[in-house]
């Protein structure tokens, strides 16, 4: 029998105070947002060693965004809590060094009070406290823990992701009449923000007619108006996992397809796995790096590690309305959005449905994928402009996504049962990306810019 990885702790913590600095009268105010991570599951009555990672502000001094140390935490065996936090203020290198020491006669203020000195080259340079602001942190402090099972072992992290892409890359269609399948790629060129989109889509008529395959090119240079051609492919003359190659008139490319991240599912994995809603929609791989060529009548790339991602859509055909973004936030981060309104009958007079997952520094939010779909996240469905909003307890985001007129390009589909749709895709968009989160009033966490390098869609009947 397989034995599972033990789990780990993860937890969030804020931290706020004053620090003085050796030869200042006054004292400055500090700030630590952090993130803690240990590949055990914390217990009191042992020592637990954990990574601290996050922001670290002190007034004036530093602004340190990737800030970094070790937590020990034994309340009962040791009775402390010891932080150690290497920070940056320009060139200077800080240590932060903070000991809280647990008592039983002060539980509540042993536990909440931090004192610390400021180091740097191993001298003092400061000494303040810190203070969990037990009001407004509790509840988020609460709400963050998670106990997740730690990564696979690094021997078999690459192969298990590798096979897991490759799996969600296999064709899906088993002959049944009235299905469509479809395959596409999106990328941009650092180089000089061409954008690129390769389709692939697999239509199998309900009248039972034989099924269809074929695609389109379409590139979005940043001087000129989009390009594009179809193409119609042999069944199953499918590309390679890896591989992306092929010609349509006048374009041809031959790309390499590394893929840099694990599957991403849009929708509930249920959904994917058993095809009971009218369509699903996931990405094989969240972030990919593309190299090699892609030439045209106007546009010639040669592509060197392109951000982009490969998605597939399974089911019965277009929604009556939809919105798509993919957005590749850098560092490995990616949100994608799907918002649509089902062509049932009675379906289609709901509103639209939000499908959205936020990957950010290894972690999805929402937890669940159906969170969004079912309360607390809109769409505004329009063009040259369309939102996306939504809120979970203690945080919300607000997207905004712009498809210029000159940048964008209208194509139309036909359905399984014959019926038509188009959609207005732009492969060079803009978005803003705003994430903020409670504590005690809502405060930014993150934020996003993308200019002309988001990818984004609006189609409908």
């Amino acid at each position: 029998m397989k034995t599972l990885p033990r789990r780990g702790t993860a937890f969030d913590e804020l931290m706020v105070g004053t620090v003085r600095l050796a030869g200042e009268a006054g004292a400055r105010p500090i700030r630590l947002d952090l993130a803690v991570r240990a590949d055990r599951v914390l217990l009191p009555h042992r020592t637990t060693d954990a990574r601290l990672t996050g922001r670290v502000r002190i007034g004036g001094l530093a602004d340190d965004p990737s800030a970094a140390g070790e937590l020990e935490i034994s309340p009962l065996a040791r009775r402390r809590i010891r932080y150690r936090i290497e920070l940056r203020s320009g060139e200077r290198r800080l240590t932060l060094l903070g000991w809280k020491s647990v008592t039983a006669r002060r539980p509540l203020e042993s536990m909440t009070v931090l004192p610390f000195t400021l180091l740097e080259d191993g001298a003092a340079v400061g000494r303040g406290t810190l203070r969990f602001p037990l009001a407004t942190a509790l509840l988020p402090f609460v709400a963050s823990w998670r106990f997740p099972r730690p990564a696979a072992a690094p021997a078999d992290g690459p192969g298990a992701t590798a096979r897991a892409v490759e799996r969600e890359l296999t064709p899906r269609w088993d002959g049944t009449p009235g299905r469509t399948e479809v395959w596409y790629t999106t990328l941009t060129d650092p180089a000089d923000g061409t954008g690129l989109w390769l389709h692939h889509e697999l239509t199998a008529p309900t009248d039972g007619t034989p099924a269809r395959e074929h695609g389109w090119i379409a590139l979005f240079p940043p001087g000129g108006p989009p390009e594009h051609t179809r193409y119609t492919v042999e069944p199953g003359d499918a590309d390679a996992p890896g591989r992306l190659r092929g010609t349509a008139g006048p374009y041809s490319w031959d790309l390499t397809e590394r893929f840099t991240g694990p599957p991403l599912y849009t929708f509930p994995r249920w959904a994917w796995r058993r095809p009971l809603l009218p369509a699903a929609h996931m990405l094989p791989a969240a972030t990919s790096r593309y190299t090699g060529t892609v030439t045209g009548p106007r546009t010639g790339l040669r592509l060197d590690g392109a951000p982009g991602a490969t998605a597939r859509i399974y089911g019965h055909g277009n929604a009556r309305r939809w919105a798509w973004l993919h957005a590749d936030l850098g560092g490995g981060d990616v949100l994608e959005v799907v918002a649509a309104v089902s062509h049932r009958p009675g379906l289609d007079r709901l509103p639209p449905l939000v499908f959205l997952r936020l990957l950010h520094r290894g972690r999805t939010w929402p937890r669940s994928s159906a969170r969004s779909a079912l309360g607390g996240f809109r769409t505004v469905i329009g063009l040259p402009e369309w939102t996306v909003t939504g809120r979970t307890a203690l945080r919300r985001i607000t997207v905004t996504v712009r498809q210029p007129e000159d940048r964008t390009l209208a194509l139309d589909y036909t359905d399984p049962d014959g019926s038509r749709a188009v959609c207005r895709n732009s492969e060079s968009a803009d978005a803003r990306i705003t994430v903020e989160r409670w504590r005690g009033r809502w405060r930014q966490e993150h934020a996003w810019v993308l200019d002309g390098t988001a990818h984004a869609e609006v189609g409908g009947r």
